[in-house]
């Protein structure tokens, strides 16, 4: 490891999401229909902002360090509650990711640099902001020898050191197993010395769309990773994955993506719903109801076995995620960190 920090030229401390981003984000593929959707969104997914103390706390605190939050640069709907259960998701190994999927804001492009003094400044984040659960995810980073499996490895071994209580999720790309299964069951053994309390993977569409929407990755080696990553972790740790829907499947389709799913070992699950970002993106094919989303979360808990299904219009990934932790037994929160569930 580096002595002294190395920060490529131009990147901003935990840069994340910018504006400029959509600049380069998106699909450039000719046959895939990126219109954007006629009529207004639904009602339910109208969030009213609530800005109760822990969240004006969070955000003067992010102020303070001029920290950028995948929360706020992706304008998540769910920051106000997130924030509020002091919880935050931090973005790491650059502005640039090295694939493109057709559904995603991170700009695609070759990066600038490998800036190894990232998880240190992470950890530090994490504690001065107080946060009771952290999720670390990360673009992919196929220029690099391990994926970037180092950079999750070390961000974890910095957060425990600093914060031993703070509940730990990562969430990286496959590290490059889609394209070679060695070569990302290597990068995963690097994380598996201190392992986090969840472990996620996001497959995000069904078999028939895969290729289409995730040009640079693979459904069943997806799954194998999954599999790879339940065979090789401590029961301690609890395998995670997510599915967006509204991209073109059908909902019979879902249901078949939540049994392969289960099938690999995976644990936890989020379901929500795909927002189109802009013109430069796929297309947005239906909204799918909360009813729906209700029967998914059902199907999942009472009929596939899953620790805990979070399920709807507004669930992103990482959506109370130390309550799912929580439910599938990987965590708990500390002496002054269990606090009212938000409403």
């Amino acid at each position: 490891m580096a002595s002294e920090p190395v920060i490529p030229p131009g990147i901003r401390t935990l840069d994340v999401l910018t504006r400029e981003r959509t600049q380069r984000a998106g699909v450039v593929r000719k046959t895939i229909d990126t219109s954007l959707p006629a009529g207004r969104k639904p009602e339910w997914l109208k969030v009213k902002a609530s800005f109760g103390d822990n969240f004006t706390d969070l955000k003067r605190l992010m102020g303070d360090l001029d920290l950028n939050t995948v929360c706020e640069q992706a304008r998540c709907p769910n920051i106000y509650e997130c924030w509020e259960m002091r919880e935050a998701t931090f973005l790491i190994g650059g502005s640039d990711c090295t694939r493109r999927c057709g559904f995603c804001q991170i700009k695609t492009g070759k990066p600038a640099g490998y800036d190894r003094d990232e998880p240190r400044r992470v950890a530090e984040a994490v504690e001065h902001l107080g946060l009771r659960f952290v999720v670390v995810t990360m673009v992919a980073r196929d220029d690099l020898d391990d994926n970037g499996a180092w950079l999750i490895a070390e961000t974890i071994r910095q957060v425990r050191a600093r914060t031993p209580d703070v509940g730990i999720e990562v969430l990286p790309s496959d590290f490059g197993y889609g394209l070679d299964p060695a070569a990302g069951r290597a990068a995963l053994d690097l994380v598996l010395d201190d392992p986090p309390d969840v472990f996620a993977f996001n497959l995000e569409t069904t078999r028939r769309l895969f290729k289409e929407i995730r040009p640079s990755f693979d459904y069943d080696r997806g799954l194998a990773f999954l599999a790879l990553a339940r065979e090789l972790f401590p029961s301690t740790t609890a395998v995670k994955s997510n599915i967006i829907a509204g991209m073109g499947e059908t909902d019979s389709e879902i249901l078949e993506v939540m049994r392969d799913l289960r099938d690999a070992g995976v644990q936890l699950l989020t379901i929500g719903q795909y927002l189109q970002p802009s013109d430069n993106h796929l297309h947005l094919d239906r909204y799918v109801t909360p009813e729906s989303f209700d029967r998914f979360r059902q199907y999942g808990e009472e009929a596939l076995g899953f620790d805990h299904v979070e399920s709807g219009p507004m669930v992103r990934s990482s959506y109370h995620a130390g309550d799912q932790a929580n439910d599938a037994g990987a965590w708990a929160p500390g002496q002054g960190q269990r606090l009212p569930i938000a409403t």
